[in-house]
C-alpha cells in the first residue's frame, strides 16, 4: 500500500485545522515513506520545545503513518505490535500502574513516567499491562 492509497488521519482534525509550520517542516524532514517513528516524533518535541499533541496532529494533518511505538504497541511490521505480554516481577510496579489507573487505563504518559521511576524499559511497563489486561490509552501523539 502506497502512502497516497492509506488512511486519511486529518480527517479526525477538521477541514481547517492547521499544524505548527516548524513541526510540519521538521517531520518532512525526518519522514521515510510517508512514515515518523515515535522516538523520532519525540526528538521533534524536544527540539522545537512544543507538545507531542502538536506533533501528532502534524504528522496527522501530513496524512503521515506514526511507527514503532516506543511502547511497542503499534507501527512493527509483521505482527503489528511489538510489545510481548510479561506479567510485572515486581509488585510495586504492579501496584503503581493499578494506582494511576483512570476508567481503567493506563495514559501513555503514565507508562513513560513508572518507566522512569521504575528505572525499567517502557516496553516492561507495555508487557505488564498486556498481561495484566490493561490498556494504554491515551497515546501522547493522538494515534489512539
Amino acid at each position: 500500500m502506497t502512502h497516497e492509497d492509506g488512511p486519511k488521519f486529518s480527517g479526525k482534525h477538521g477541514a481547517d485545522a492547521q499544524a505548527d509550520p516548524k513541526a510540519t517542516d521538521r517531520i518532512k524532514q525526518n519522514a521515510v515513506n510517508g512514515e515518523v517513528a515515535c522516538a523520532v516524533a519525540f526528538q521533534i518535541v524536544d527540539e522545537l520545545n512544543i507538545t507531542p499533541t502538536e506533533v501528532g496532529k502534524a504528522i496527522d494533518l501530513l496524512d503521515y503513518r506514526i511507527i514503532k511505538c516506543q511502547m511497542g504497541l503499534f507501527g512493527y511490521r509483521p505482527d503489528k505490535k511489538a510489545v510481548k505480554s510479561h506479567a510485572p516481577e515486581d509488585q510495586q510496579l504492579e501496584q503503581a500502574i493499578r494506582d494511576a489507573l483512570v476508567d481503567e487505563k493506563l495514559a501513555c504518559r503514565d507508562a513513560w513516567s513508572l518507566a522512569s521511576r521504575f528505572n525499567v524499559p517502557k516496553m516492561t511497563v507495555s508487557g505488564a499491562c498486556e498481561a495484566l489486561g490493561i490498556k494504554i490509552k491515551p497515546c501522547q501523539l493522538g494515534a489512539f
